[in-house]
């Protein structure tokens, strides 16, 4: 699953750059901050390589693997 804490994303897309499952778009809507922040397209599109998760300057996405997958 991929969790986006808006509260610290600038909006730079860098996650939505990097993700080859093309899980990312940008938003709409801005945040809190003005920015547009990514938003989830389709979740069963992200392959939970976290690629977002290590390229994002701001530490505002993340991947939490479920509890079925991570039992394997």
């Amino acid at each position: 699953m991929i969790i986006i804490d808006e509260r610290y994303c600038k909006g730079c897309s860098i996650c939505i750059h990097f993700c080859p499952g093309k899980a990312l778009e940008v938003s709409k809507e801005v945040n809190s901050r003005g920015f547009y922040a990514p938003k989830v397209v389709d979740q069963a599109e992200c392959t939970s390589c976290k690629q977002c998760e290590l390229y994002c300057p701001d530490f505002a996405i993340f991947i939490v693997e479920d509890a079925e997958s991570a039992d394997g």
